[in-house]
């Protein structure tokens, strides 16, 4: 897709159709990511094992001379959006005119990602804003999969966009300006856990990271006996779904309730772009929490479930500034709250068995690693994030078991949907067509086969033609 996209560019310029001829244009490119364990995790302070994959995104950016901003993507027209805008840099300006803008209609809501880098750029860097900005993009991530199809779309984005203005972004300053753009302009109450992956991946390894807010982790490269897939259940998932927000939502709730329980205080942190709250034993985050505390001391405490009213009227105030709580949800405090504990205890474990094994691998290991994937999967269920679809792949891969050389599976991301990672044998390819075959046959979507990984943006740099 590099070449067919740099061509495409090469060809707009020269005739004429989108880019001026002198002006130098930045490319940009970032893949999706496979969450391999983790998942939810990352915005309750957990360790997370994220992957690459094969598809990316690209993005072309040109500075302008007339304070317009001009975004083509024809990506998005076979999804009935509207592919094409054009309007002025100064209405960019003020954030809640950008996020009125955006939710003008659902054919537009994809802009969030664009137009929210743009804003970002013009607030966080005014002296670099010259003009307008011409935007060209392609990509081949499925949307609404779980595989970080935002996260991509906003990273090379920003990426390009920035280098086209003289801005060098990268590493974690990159993410966190990106992750900044989803939860404020696109209102999606994701993690960094996403924008890190895609901004430091790199092709053929796996990344751990400590999202607190963001510590990357020595890369691990997986035993050459194994490989990670990925099946796309066509069914969509969504970060902004009310799913995935009552999810996070009852986390940060059960963080209160046991913060009460403890009589530790929590205050509201807005010293960094992305606020948040904490408190002087576990920092905020849940996952400083230790399995044998929670269990001793505040797992008999939480309760099953609670609505908004009786929740606020004994514990005040909610401790999440992106999951606003809603009169009409109930809430599975107990559930999601030994989810962010347990699942932060699966991944170190899994972190760990990777390290030795990439060393020294044993069936054992493997054996060990896939089991916590499948208890990382049953753990979404009991948190309201599970789905049909995805339960009835992984079933189809415990079927086909450790004699046909499938370890484990799980679903990924924010769940409720989306798509499966599978750890296998890397002679299981057979194994893995006939899985997918078996439930193309299903009725339950349409699938898609993610195989083979490719660097993060930062590995990619920035192409100038």
């Amino acid at each position: 897709m590099q070449l067919n996209f740099e061509e495409n560019v090469s060809g707009l310029k020269k005739r004429g159709e989108l880019f001026a001829s002198r002006i130098p244009i930045h490319i940009s490119r970032s893949p999706g990511r496979l969450d391999l364990m983790g998942g939810n995790d990352d915005y309750t302070g957990g360790l997370v094992f994220e992957s690459t994959i094969r598809e990316g995104t690209y993005a072309a950016a040109q500075l302008r001379t007339d304070g317009k901003i001009v975004v083509r993507n024809p990506a998005v027209a076979g999804k009935g959006w509207v592919s094409e805008i054009v309007l002025e840099i100064d209405e960019l300006s003020e954030e809640q005119k950008v996020v009125e803008w955006v939710n003008r209609s659902a054919d537009i809501r994809w802009t969030a990602y664009v137009l929210g880098n743009i804003h970002y750029l013009k607030k966080k860097f005014p002296d670099r804003i010259k003009g307008g900005l011409t935007l060209y993009m392609d990509t081949n991530v499925p949307f609404n999969r779980g595989v970080s199809s935002s996260a991509a779309i906003e990273v090379s984005v920003m990426k390009a966009s920035a280098a086209a203005m003289g801005i060098d972004l990268s590493g974690m300053e990159l993410a966190v300006a990106c992750q900044w753009v989803e939860n404020t302009i696109a209102g999606s109450a994701c993690g960094i856990m996403d924008q890190a992956a895609v901004v430091t991946g790199k092709e053929g390894y796996i990344m751990p990271m400590i999202c607190q807010p963001c510590t990357a982790e020595e890369l691990i490269r997986l035993p050459e006996e194994l490989n990670i897939w990925g099946i796309d259940s066509g069914v969509s998932h969504q970060v902004s779904g009310i799913e995935y927000e009552a999810a996070r939502a009852a986390a940060f709730m059960g963080y209160k309730i046991i913060c009460d329980e403890a009589k530790v205080p929590v205050t509201l942190d807005g010293s960094t772009e992305i606020s948040r709250y904490t408190d002087p034993v576990w920092n905020g985050y849940l996952a400083n929490l230790t399995l044998s505390e929670f269990r001793e001391k505040f797992e008999s405490i939480l309760p099953v479930q609670i609505d908004k009213k009786n929740y606020l009227e004994l514990h005040q105030f909610h401790p999440d500034p992106f999951t606003p709580l809603k009169d009409q949800v109930t809430y599975n405090i107990l559930a999601n709250t030994r989810y962010a504990v347990e699942e932060n205890h699966r991944v170190q474990l899994f972190s760990e068995l990777s390290r030795g094994a990439s060393l020294s691998g044993s069936v054992r290991a493997y054996q060990l690693m896939g089991e916590l994937m499948y208890q990382s999967h049953q753990a979404y269920t009991s948190c309201g994030l599970g789905a049909r679809a995805t339960d009835f792949l992984v079933e189809l891969c415990r079927k086909e078991g450790m004699k046909n050389g499938i370890y484990g599976a799980k679903i990924t991301g924010g769940g409720a949907g989306g798509t499966v990672a599978i750890l296998a044998d890397k002679k299981a390819s057979e194994v893995i067509k006939r899985i997918f075959v078996t439930y193309s046959t299903s009725g339950m979507g349409n699938p898609y086969l993610f195989e083979g990984s490719s660097d993060g943006a930062d590995a990619y740099g920035i192409k100038v033609i």
